[in-house]
């Protein structure tokens, strides 16, 4: 059976279930502001600064089994435009529903006599603890699941110029003179010639006006 670290209830992500009570359809709807903590998102990609605001708005519902808790939480995360590198914020709102099982009952609700036997089934149980359950790693989840794996500053994001890097947002006329390589490699060769060679070349060296002066005789 998975068993949780024992909870604080002074920690803000701890609830407390006692005030909605065992009786099956009993409802409870709670609003709470809490700071995020560290890593919350996709790290180096974007997530929501440590101790940035996360609004909390989460109905609790007393079923058979335990708490169901459904709920939804909004924060701004901040990160980097994956096309231009631009730093960016983003509003978020995760939505989630979890079940916070008793830890004395299986899945129909029945008080257990003897452990499960079926030992990885209960693991991945998230269980009450004297009435108390902890929603952070829920929220980790939701959080990461309504974030975008690659953000953009804005959907039709230019991005940067492949060339020099510019940021093609700002000068959407930016361009550069396509040089055809062939081209390229000739000029460089012209540059490195000597003027002699290049009179040669062209026609206009001592050699060049010998030979135009025996044409003429």
């Amino acid at each position: 059976m998975a068993s949780n670290a024992r909870l604080d209830h002074r920690n803000p992500f701890v609830f407390d279930t006692h005030e909605l009570g065992r009786r099956p359809g009993a409802l409870q709807r709670l609003t709470r502001t809490v700071d995020a903590p560290r890593d919350f998102g996709l790290q180096g990609v974007i997530e929501v600064p440590e101790g940035a605001p996360v609004e909390l708005d989460l109905r609790l519902e007393s079923v058979m089994e335990g708490v169901l808790v459904t709920g939804t939480a909004r924060a701004q995360a901040e990160g980097e435009c994956v096309r231009c590198l631009e730093p960016l914020q983003l509003d978020v709102e995760a939505d989630f529903q979890e079940m916070f099982s008793y830890p004395d009952a299986d899945d129909r609700g029945r008080v257990k006599a003897e452990p499960a036997d079926d030992a990885e089934e209960d693991e991945d149980r998230l269980l009450l603890e004297d009435g108390l359950f902890d929603l952070e790693p829920v929220l980790r989840d939701a959080v990461v699941l309504a974030l975008p794996m690659q953000p953009v500053c804005q959907e039709d994001c230019p991005g940067l110029c492949s060339e020099c890097g510019a940021r093609l947002a700002d000068d959407p006329d930016h361009h550069h003179d396509a040089v055809d390589i062939r081209w390229a490699a000739l000029q460089g060769l012209a540059g490195t010639m000597s003027d002699g060679e290049k009179d040669e070349m062209s026609g206009d060296g001592p050699e060049s006006a010998r030979a135009a002066e025996k044409q003429e005789k």
